[in-house]
């Protein structure tokens, strides 16, 4: 097989971002991933998925700024690049940053100009060629030659598409199917459609239903082999070290081996949940490092084994994670209805944290740990959020705690194909009621409803109604689970616009949003947010805004203050980074208002005392 040239992989990445065919994408995909030797596909499978198999390299936009003239005679091929990426990647310590920018310099300089270009999108993070995992995953399985839901399958187990291709293109089919679900190894989690409604929700999954509370936590997935405990984000990263609270409570859970599936949430003193902003900042601290996981190719050869968990000393790049502070972080609309009072009788949302803990031996109508049901499950207890096992835990007092709602492995059983009935009848069996999120089951709309009241009263986002017969879906959005919250909506006035990129690319995008200030007429900044742009949007706000331009420095368009917007979020938090001192969560456009003047926009009072529901602990 021939070395492959990195000016190959270019022209690939460049053919694609010029196709807009989804097969065609796929066959020029494909036909690049069966001429990568073995020892260049995960670097070559990343580079086509737009990454870099190197997590973190040092490089900014500011070197990257600074390029040397392309090369004229394309000599880089893609294993050299990968080794280059791979020394920058490593340099540290005195006269690290004069190493780097030599390194740098001596790419680039190797680099023709389309090299240059692929490589500028690779050390930014920002190549947008239309050739995401999904597609990427689809070329996979056409250049190697087995069916793309066993490639997707082993794709959601490993969480790594470059891993992935190199065991499909070294190993077919046969090293697809020691890709399995490994505790030690982080898997892409079940995720949540959304739903304007309870009412709506219930068409979705059916009744009868189960209802959880929707936390404002941050999502994560703990692993348990013996005594090591490693706790991983829905991105996969691995942040055991911020979490100490979290992993003891799992070590002092009655099993051996475990992959559990939950929120993180800072609590007060009386068990109710503290603002998101003040969980993300417990968690998301930028001097402490984060590690991704990212698993090893199994080796077709022998049975897949279960490491324990924990970090791997080598396994994968460190980096600073900054601060969490949201103001438009994805996701599509996820409308709610009205908060309604809540309704007698309906559940908590959390299980309350002054509960008592756990006894020291289950219950008479628990089963033992480590007992059977048929099929090789764990028994299950009566109710669907379980009896408790023993976990040694005080369940008072605030904190960051976990709060479980589902279990993907047990001591050697797994757990996935399974009913959630099972998983969770399970999961009651050996997490005490006060780590389990608030859950019930229910027949009704109203039942649903009150449920939903009762959830917002506790200081909840919402809640997630549940198909209980539906196996956990690994890595997918579907209607076994839907997400119901309540919709804010403000009508704000568009201060600038920033220039868009990729698709984006020669339209108006992101939308500078302000509030008005009753006291000076002047607006207050709170936040931008790009969401819920469609394309017909996006060119009418590209001819409006040119229109009301006051001046352009070639990226922010600012404009005059009379465009008035329709604005859906999901709360507002306490910010520094904006003068008015708040921001938006989850920011997106509904309409524009024509029909409303820039006077009668909301106010930035308004916006504040949105916040004061949740103030911030005294000092």
């Amino acid at each position: 097989m021939e070395i492959v040239r990195f000016l190959d992989i270019a022209a690939t990445s460049a053919a694609v971002t010029a196709t807009s065919g989804r097969k065609a994408k796929i066959e020029l995909l494909a036909a690049a991933l069966r001429r990568l030797d073995p020892g260049e596909i995960v670097a070559g499978a990343a580079y086509l998925a737009g990454e870099l198999r190197q997590r973190q390299t040092g490089v900014g936009w500011a070197a990257l700024r600074d390029r040397p003239p392309p090369a004229a005679d394309p000599t880089l091929t893609v294993a050299a690049v990968d080794e280059a990426i791979a020394e920058l990647s490593t340099v540290a310590g005195t006269g690290s940053q004069s190493r780097r920018k030599q390194l740098l310099g001596a790419l680039f300089s190797a680099a023709t100009e389309p090299e240059q270009t692929l490589l500028t999108g690779l050390f930014s993070g920002e190549l947008r060629q239309g050739a995401q995992a999904g597609l990427l995953a689809e070329a996979v399985a056409s250049a190697a030659g087995v069916p793309s839901t066993v490639v997707r399958r082993a794709l959601l187990l490993s969480g790594d598409l470059k891993l992935v291709a190199a065991a499909a293109l070294t190993g077919g089919a046969p090293a697809l199917a020691q890709i399995q679900l490994r505790v030690g190894t982080p898997l892409s989690p079940m995720l949540a459609g959304s739903a304007p409604d309870v009412a709506a929700a219930l068409l979705a999954t059916g009744t009868p239903a189960v209802v959880d509370a929707k936390l404002d936590g941050i999502r994560i997935q703990v692993h348990r082999s013996g005594n090591e405990v490693a706790i991983f984000t829905r991105s996969l990263d691995d942040i055991t070290s911020r979490l100490p609270e979290v992993a003891e409570a799992v070590r002092s859970l009655p099993l051996r081996e475990a992959i559990l599936d939950g929120e993180a949430m800072l609590t007060d003193d009386a068990g109710r949940p503290r603002p998101f902003q003040e969980t993300s900042s417990r968690t998301a601290t930028r001097n402490t490092p984060t590690t991704r996981r990212t698993p090893a190719r199994p080796d077709p050869a022998t049975p897949s084994a279960a490491p324990a968990a924990g970090p791997t000393t080598g396994s994968a790049a460190t980096s600073g994670v900054p601060v969490v502070d949201p103001v438009a972080l994805g996701g599509g609309p996820a409308e709610g209805s009205a908060v309604a009072p809540a309704a007698p009788g309906a559940v908590p949302a959390v299980n309350p944290a002054s509960e008592p803990a756990a006894p020291e031996t289950a219950p008479a109508d628990s089963p033992a740990t480590g007992s059977s049901a048929p099929g090789g499950l764990p028994a299950p207890t009566p109710a669907v959020s379980g009896g408790a096992a023993s976990s040694g835990l005080a369940a008072s007092g605030g904190g960051i705690r976990p709060f479980f709602f589902d279990l993907l492995h047990l001591d050697g059983v797994d757990l996935l194909d399974e009913p959630g009935r099972a998983r969770w009848a399970a999961l009651g069996g050996v997490v005490p009621e006060s780590l389990i999120v608030g859950r019930t089951e229910v027949e009704t709309g109203e039942e649903a409803a009150a449920a939903f009241a009762a959830a917002l009263a506790a200081g909840q986002e919402g809640v997630v109604i549940k198909a209980p017969d539906a196996p956990y879906d690994v890595g997918r959005r579907g209607s076994a689970w839907v997400k119901v919250k309540p919709r804010h909506t403000l009508d704000l006035v568009v201060l600038a616009v920033e220039r868009g990129s990729g698709r984006r690319k020669g339209r108006l995008s992101n939308l500078h949003l302000g509030a008005r200030d009753p006291r000076t007429g002047e607006f207050v900044m709170l936040g931008k947010t790009f969401k819920g742009l469609t394309d017909e949007l996006l060119r009418w706000q590209t001819e409006r805004f040119q229109q009301l331009a006051v001046s352009d420095d070639g990226w922010v368009v600012r404009v005059r203050p009379e465009q008035v917007v329709e604005i859906a979020f999901d709360g507002v938090q306490t910010s520094t980074r904006y003068p008015g001192g708040v921001a938006l969560r989850f920011a997106r456009v509904l309409r524009y208002r024509d029909d409303k003047p820039a006077a009668e926009a909301d106010t930035i009072d308004a916006v504040q005392a949105l916040n004061a529901a949740h103030p911030p602990p005294p000092t």
